[in-house]
């Protein structure tokens, strides 16, 4: 846990709310996604060797390690996120705006 990705990730946040804020009288809806790790992802994928080391387990364990974190016990993947952003971008979510939502499986609550 470092400052600077905290900072990052709140200075997102309070974007979010602003931009929400700032747009709402156009009609316009603004919601940013904080994601779980995408285990299959590319950006992911080529980390592996450094979270092996840094856990010191096998790369082949690295993935179990983070989903066995998570309470839904599964990694996110893009399906996940793609529900949520259609959901959002919906015209049933018309009466939401500057929410930054978690699509973690229940690692991350706030």
């Amino acid at each position: 846990h470092s400052s600077g990705y905290s900072a990052a990730k709140f200075g997102g946040v309070g974007l979010t709310q602003s931009l929400a804020l700032d747009l709402a009288e156009y009609g316009i809806t603004v919601h940013s996604l904080m994601l779980g790790n995408l285990l299959k992802s590319p950006m992911f994928q080529s980390l592996l060797p450094q979270y092996a080391t840094k856990l010191g387990i096998p790369e082949e364990q690295v993935e179990q390690y983070y989903i066995d974190k998570v309470p839904l016990k599964r990694g996110c993947d893009y399906q996940d996120v793609l529900n949520v952003l259609m959901f959002y971008a919906s015209p049933q979510a018309s009466y939401c705006t500057g929410q930054s939502i978690n699509v973690t499986g229940g690692q991350v609550m706030f």
